[in-house]
């Protein structure tokens, strides 16, 4: 499941729980690698170009039961505008949330 996702100039964040396969939970390498792998075939189709558009590496990082999940979306929602790339995250286009995640239900 996504929770929120925010493509920034030089990097992605991006908020799941991985899903399963018959293998089991699909790892975070391989979810950045397909997300990698299609982003920059689209992305250098788009731009007449070819060769490496991201890094190698990747930061992940597992929220624990005592981290908001809430609290973390905000934080990689509010990025573009602390980078000065939008006045408040509504306005960013690269950015996309589960609005069940701030509803009063979740």
């Amino acid at each position: 499941m996504l929770y929120a996702a925010v493509v920034m100039p030089d990097h992605v964040h991006i908020i799941c729980l991985p899903n399963r396969d018959h293998d089991g939970e699909i790892s975070i390498p391989e979810i950045t690698q397909a997300v990698k792998s299609e982003s920059a075939h689209r992305i250098n189709k788009a731009m007449g170009r070819t060769g490496r558009v991201w890094q190698d590496e990747s930061f992940d990082h597992v929220l624990r039961g005592n981290e908001s999940l809430r609290k973390k979306a905000l934080y990689i929602m509010e990025n573009p505008v602390r980078a000065g790339l939008a006045g408040s995250y509504s306005e960013y286009r690269w950015l996309w949330w589960d609005g069940k995640l701030f509803s009063s239900a979740a």
